[in-house]
């Protein structure tokens, strides 16, 4: 059957449907041809992406600024990366014979090879400590399969910690136990999935953080875990919930890379990000990226959540949408330029406007014409590797821009934007392995918010860029130093100050609450308005790596939470034990 056909089957079937239904069948159709298209094309390698995991991308980071040039295959603020392009990056490393390496920058050389090991020319050798003489035949395998139809890989997952902190007297613990698979299918489709299990007791700072926002201002309580969707609560305070992500990929054409699944985005080179962050729990999207030389063109279209006030537990959760697309452009040789445009959008029949898959065309104008009241946000960032051992980088993002409100009313609060600057120092002051951070963002009062939850830049009431939403600032300080090949220290610091809400005035720092709900004022708003809350975190951690990816983690913590306001006030001490395989450290910063 013909793409032309299918299209007519979709136009005579659908005759005499609701919208509703026209519109979901007309989607079933459109990703049935998809499934077609691929099976038509010719063969292409289709690579995976590396899972989001900020140790292991900072090591691609430090490895692109010390060549001292952007990589040809990927752009490092537009997460995550191909496997395949990061074995290229590898390369082009290890045949530049001017570029000076140490014993352990060839160690983390082989770490990353190892663990994408199927996309290098250069074999990784079979494992001479084969267990019955099948498995973990690579190291970084517990089972692996490669043939003309068929390239496997499985390995287990599993984390464990045990702990305790001063605030709360209650022991701290988490155990999860999960897989992870990827492969491709006849050298056409890719596939990724991952699925664990977890149960376990967080910090009381995270038991706080998203249950008293909604207790407080949408009339009832929901405990959304960082990273996470649905979590249901165990025991006095402990949480048990299941983390799933998988996708497909394949390219059409060799330029182009089309992946369509349940997973996390990011867009942007910082710590945080103001754009596009991986802070939400994981959502439906279809991503298509183009890559043309120097030019990388991203969309993304995606199906997000709206944790309804009032919804019952039987009660399905309503749909909203994003459509987004950014363009980044090296510029020169360590310069990079990133163009970001999104567009937030519900409706109350929880349709997606089919007018937003343009995938070339100005969101802002589409906005306009169909007269809607959709959130538009637009943003830029800047990527410059110098020295060889400096990157500087910057995000500027401008939430619903209207000239009258920027240049007509003095702190109008329709001022909406967010800033970030960071620097990165690899090999910092002549010491081998020791890399530097330093880190400032900045919200403006009311920015990511909007008339509702169908426009807010929000997912399962956790936020798509900043976790402390807006009205705030916040300095970044990150440490990390690898005195051996297994060990690394990792050095955390955070100071913030944000303005919340102790009354029924809205002074702008709950991104959930529509912008127009008592609105303390139109005119004279500023960062930090509100009662203050500063917020003082620093982190200490060491992990040892026992086996290709097997961890054994200790960390300290110490959280300084102050404020006029009394249940703003929180001093916390933690200290705890873990050891953790195939999954990444659980960043919980805020």
């Amino acid at each position: 059957m013909s793409f032309r056909q299918l299209l007519l089957l979709t136009r005579l079937q659908t005759q005499g449907r609701s919208t509703g239904k026209k519109q979901c069948f007309v989607l079933g159709i459109f990703y049935s041809s998809l499934l077609l298209m691929i099976l038509q094309i010719p063969s292409l390698a289709q690579s995976q992406f590396v899972p989001l995991n900020d140790d292991y991308y900072h090591l691609i980071d430090r490895f692109e600024i010390r060549r001292g040039r952007l990589s040809e295959d990927f752009h490092i603020g537009v997460k995550p990366f191909q496997r395949k392009a990061v074995v290229s990056l590898l390369d082009s490393i290890e045949a530049d014979r001017t570029m000076p390496l140490n014993d352990i920058d060839y160690f983390n050389l082989q770490y990353l090879r190892q663990d994408n090991w199927e996309w290098s020319t250069d074999k990784t050798p079979m494992s001479q400590k084969r267990f019955m003489k099948r498995f973990y035949q690579r190291p970084s395998d517990f089972y692996s399969v490669q043939n003309k139809d068929l390239d496997l890989h499985l390995s287990p997952v599993t984390h464990l910690i045990l702990g305790g902190e001063n605030s709360s007297k209650d022991y701290l613990w988490l155990t999860a136990r999960g897989v992870e698979m990827r492969g491709v299918i006849g050298k056409k489709l890719g596939f990724y999935t991952y699925v664990t299990d977890t149960q376990g007791m967080f910090g009381k700072y995270v038991r706080d953080y998203t249950l008293n926002v909604r207790e407080i201002y949408l009339g009832y309580p929901l405990y959304v875990l960082p990273g996470e969707s649905f979590v249901k609560s165990i025991r006095t305070y402990g949480v048990d919930f299941i983390s799933a992500r998988g996708y497909i990929t394949f390219n059409p054409i060799k330029q182009i890379n089309l992946q369509f699944g349940h997973d996390r985005n990011v867009m942007g080179s910082g710590y945080r990000s103001m754009l596009l962050s991986d802070w939400s729990s994981p959502y439906l999207f279809l991503k298509m990226t183009t890559q043309l030389g120097r030019f990388q063109y991203t969309n993304l279209w995606a199906n997000m959540l709206y944790n309804q006030v009032g919804r019952k537990p039987e009660e399905p959760i309503n749909k909203k949408f994003a459509a987004i697309h950014h363009l980044s452009i090296n510029l020169s040789k360590n310069i990079s330029l990133g163009i970001y445009e999104a567009e937030v959008f519900g409706r109350e029949n929880n349709t997606f406007d089919l007018n937003y898959l343009n995938p070339i065309i100005f969101y802002r104008y589409l906005e306009t014409y169909l007269g809607s009241s959709d959130n538009a946000l637009l943003g830029v960032d800047f990527r410059w590797n110098f020295l060889k051992h400096f990157g500087f980088y910057s995000q500027f993002m401008l939430d619903e821009f209207k000239t009258s409100e920027y240049f007509g009313k003095k702190g109008s609060w329709g001022k909406k934007y967010a800033f970030q600057a960071g620097l990165k120092y690899v090999d910092a002051l002549g010491i081998k392995n020791l890399d530097l951070q330093a880190e400032y963002n900045v919200a403006r009062p009311f920015t990511y918010s909007h008339k509702n939850g169908f426009n807010n830049y929000v997912h399962y009431d956790q936020s798509l860029a900043h976790p402390l939403g807006a009205n705030f600032w916040e300095v970044v300080g990150l440490l990390r130093y690898q005195p051996t090949r297994r060990l690394t220290v990792y050095g955390t610091f955070t100071y913030s100050k944000r303005g919340v809400d102790s009354d029924s005035w809205n002074y702008g720092s709950n991104i959930y609450r529509p912008y127009d709900d008592f609105r303390a004022r139109d005119e004279g708003n500023f960062i930090g308005q509100g009662t203050p809350v500063n917020t003082t975190f620093a982190d200490l951690r060491m992990s040892y790596m026992l086996k290709h990816n097997f961890f054994i983690d200790g960390r300290l913590m110490v959280r300084q939470q102050e404020s006029p306001l009394e249940s703003q006030n929180l001093s916390t001490t933690s200290a705890t034990f873990g050891i953790r395989l195939n999954i990444p450290y659980r960043q919980q910063v805020f």
